[in-house]
C-alpha cells in the first residue's frame, strides 16, 4: 500500500481492464475492491470491468449487506440509510474470508441490493467456482473502524474513484429523483445524509492501491450510452 503522493494513478478505461487482468493471473482467486464517495461512479465502473473482464470475473457489491428496512426502522437509523452502522459488516467480512477459501467446485452465493425494492435479496449474485477474480465495490472498504477494519486486509487490490462533488452530487439527485424522491427530498439526501456518508469515505483514500480518475468513469458513461446500446 502506497501513500496518496505515491499512489498510481489510473486514467482510461483501458488501464483499469489491464491493471485487473494482471490481478486475474496471479494463481488463487482475487478480490478487487472498488471505493468511492455515494455518487462516484464505483458500481459503473465495477460493473463495466466484470463485463468486459467475462465470465472469470464477478461482481459483488457491498450494499447486498444492507440492514433489512424493519430492521433499520427498529433501531431507529432509517432516516440515515448507508451510514457505516446501517450494514451488515460482519456478514460481508464473512463473504470476503470465504470467497477466496471456496472449495473445489463450490458456489458461493451472494446478497445483491435490489433499488426497487430498496431492499436486500439474499442468495442473488452466484460465485462460481471458475472465477478467478472479485470485484467488490462500496463506500466503506477502506474505513479503519468498527467491523469495517478487517476489510482492507481481505482486498488484494484497492481502488479510490476521485470525482469532483459537483458531478457526483448531480449523479446522486438524479439517482434519488429515479428511485422516487420529490426534487426537494432528492437534494436534501445527497446534500444531508449522502454528503455526511462522503466526508467519511473521502478520509480514507489514502488507503488505497490506486486512484481512479473521474474521466475513467466519464468514459464508462460514454460507453454505456454509445457501444453497448441496444
Amino acid at each position: 500500500m502506497t501513500g496518496r503522493s505515491e499512489r498510481p494513478e489510473i486514467r482510461s478505461f483501458e488501464q483499469a481492464i489491464a491493471s485487473a487482468r494482471v490481478l486475474m493471473t496471479r494463481g488463487r482467486r482475487r478480490t478487487l475492491g472498488i471505493v468511492g464517495a455515494p455518487g462516484a461512479g464505483k458500481s459503473t465502473l465495477a460493473a463495466a470491468l466484470v463485463r468486459e473482464l467475462g465470465p472469470k470475473t464477478a461482481l459483488v457489491p457491498m450494499d447486498g449487506f444492507h440492514l433489512a428496512q424493519a430492521e433499520l426502522e427498529r433501531l431507529g437509523r432509517a432516516g440515515r440509510k448507508g451510514a457505516p452502522d446501517t450494514f451488515d459488516t460482519a456478514g460481508y467480512v464473512a463473504l470476503l474470508r470465504r470467497l477466496p477459501a471456496a472449495g473445489q467446485g463450490e458456489v458461493v452465493y451472494a446478497p445483491l441490493f435490489n433499488r426497487d425494492l430498496e431492499e436486500p435479496i439474499a442468495g442473488a449474485v452466484p460465485v462460481p467456482p471458475e472465477v478467478t477474480l472479485v470485484v467488490t465495490e462500496g463506500n466503506y472498504l477502506l474505513l479503519g473502524e468498527g467491523a469495517w477494519v478487517d476489510v482492507r486486509g481481505l482486498l488484494d487490490e484497492a481502488w479510490f474513484i476521485t470525482v469532483p462533488d459537483e458531478d457526483r452530487l448531480e449523479r446522486l439527485v438524479a439517482r434519488h429523483l429515479a428511485g422516487g424522491k420529490s426534487p426537494a427530498e432528492a437534494y436534501a439526501w445527497a446534500h444531508g445524509s449522502d454528503q455526511r456518508n462522503a466526508e467519511l469515505v473521502v478520509a480514507t483514500a489514502d488507503a488505497a492501491d490506486r486512484s481512479v480518475s473521474a474521466g475513467v468513469v466519464a468514459e464508462v458513461h460514454r460507453r454505456v450510452m454509445e457501444d453497448w446500446a441496444p
